[in-house]
């Protein structure tokens, strides 16, 4: 018979605005606090509220200039550096107790930790286990923490979000039985894990609003709606989930990309977001050189500064598969001048680089010259040892100094956010 087992996961309150509290030498539950960079303008966003702002009805990701006039707090300025370190402090107090292999940090300020093994070691039952490491935790660095506590990680996971909020003790548990008898009713759907928008609008039309109604509901149509991953929303409505520890630390996926975003701290003249686009796409062929990787597809995104209109996208697909700029940049920029809305002002760019390929896999043509494309991929190489050797704005390019242009200031970023200790 298999071992039943036990998951955490623990989750630091307003992560964010608790670090800034705590250097403050504030209690996080009480003060009213934002991490926003005010330096922008009042309309960038506010990457974390403490919890006593949104006992207010302040909301996470707002906006400065939504935060009702009538309070008074404190406007801390974003320090990456800071609570990437606090993190590190963090996963090594779980180190104290447990393997690396039984821990995934799912993102900088929440982890999952497979316990099975250690609650006979250390004689604790779970929930006592789980008080243990939140009190640890706030004793060495004095950040509130939640725990959600599951006999699998995805019930683990919605312990955390719904059930736990309602505890005292900032800890919440389900089995599978527990999670029929006081979930299965609850309602919106959206704050269960992996339960988008779309996928309860979708819902919605068959009459399905909980889950419950899809615990019951004919199978088939789910399937007809939702295909494969139909699977995993009946099992998710059931409370099972299937997946280990070890299945995620293996996990590897079959299709590879990656992208890069960012918010224009005012609005730019599409010629003039043209620049942050050429800059923001030069960077990505960087990192494709830099990974090994070529691409034959290449997705563009633009932000408008009307948030309520919708924005323009579009998807443009190279002769071959390359990581060269000079093949890469031409096509990029006119894919931006396609799609873009000349007489709309614009806020935010994104791009995606998609079905990445090895280097090797790249084929050859008589149209291009080899000895001319590894000297490109050489001279991009030595570029990025300068960076690595003396940071990344040590070598820059001229388009890089147009006042208009955001990489230098990006370059001492982390996430698109300022690094500083200070």
């Amino acid at each position: 018979m298999n071992k039943q087992r036990c998951y955490f996961v623990i989750d630091m309150k307003s992560f964010f605005a608790s670090v800034e509290c705590a250097d403050r030498g504030l209690d996080a539950m009480t003060t009213k606090l934002v991490v926003a960079d005010a330096e922008r303008s009042d309309r960038t966003i506010c990457l974390a509220v403490s919890p006593a702002m949104k006992e207010l009805g302040v909301k996470n990701r707002c906006r400065l200039y939504e935060i009702p006039k009538d309070i008074e707090y404190i406007i801390a300025p974003p320090r990456m550096k800071r609570y990437i370190s606090h993190t590190a402090k963090i996963y090594s107090i779980y180190l104290q107790y447990m393997s690396k292999e039984d821990i995934y940090q799912y993102s900088i300020d929440e982890a999952f930790l497979d316990v099975t093994d250690y609650l006979a070691i250390y004689k604790m039952r779970a929930k006592d286990f789980a008080k243990k490491l939140i009190t640890e935790i706030m004793e060495k660095t004095g950040i509130p923490a939640s725990c959600g506590i599951g006999t699998n990680m995805y019930l683990a996971k919605i312990a955390l979000d719904i059930t736990a909020k309602k505890a005292p003790d900032r800890i919440g548990w389900l089995t599978e039985d527990k999670f029929k008898k006081e979930l299965w009713y609850h309602e919106p759907l959206t704050d269960f894990w992996g339960i988008s928008k779309g996928i309860s609008t979708r819902l919605a039309r068959y009459g399905i609003h909980n889950m419950h109604g899809i615990a019951t509901s004919d199978e088939n149509l789910l399937y007809k709606e939702f295909g494969v991953n139909a699977e995993l929303i009946i099992d998710h409505s059931k409370g099972i989930e299937t997946c280990l520890m070890s299945d995620v630390k293996h996990y590897k996926s079959k299709s590879k990309s990656f992208s890069n975003s960012q918010i224009l701290a005012k609005p730019y003249k599409p010629d003039d977001a043209k620049i942050v686009m050429n800059e923001m796409i030069q960077e990505g062929c960087y990192r494709l050189i830099k990974q090994g990787y070529i691409t034959p597809l290449i997705h563009i995104f633009i932000g408008y500064q009307d948030e309520m209109t919708i924005g323009s996208k579009g998807t443009k697909r190279l002769e071959r598969a390359t990581n060269l700029p000079s093949k890469i940049m031409p096509a990029a920029m006119e894919l931006y001048d396609s799609i873009v809305d000349q007489d709309r002002m614009v806020r935010r760019l994104g791009f995606d680089f998609s079905d990445l390929g090895d280097q090797e896999s790249e084929q050859m043509d008589f149209f291009t010259n080899q000895e001319e494309a590894e000297k490109e991929r050489k001279m991009v190489r030595m570029v990025l040892d300068i960076k690595e050797k003396f940071g990344k704005n040590a070598i820059l390019r001229g388009i890089d100094y147009d006042e208009r242009a955001t990489q230098r200031e990006r370059n001492e970023q982390i996430g698109g956010h300022r690094g500083g200790e200070s």
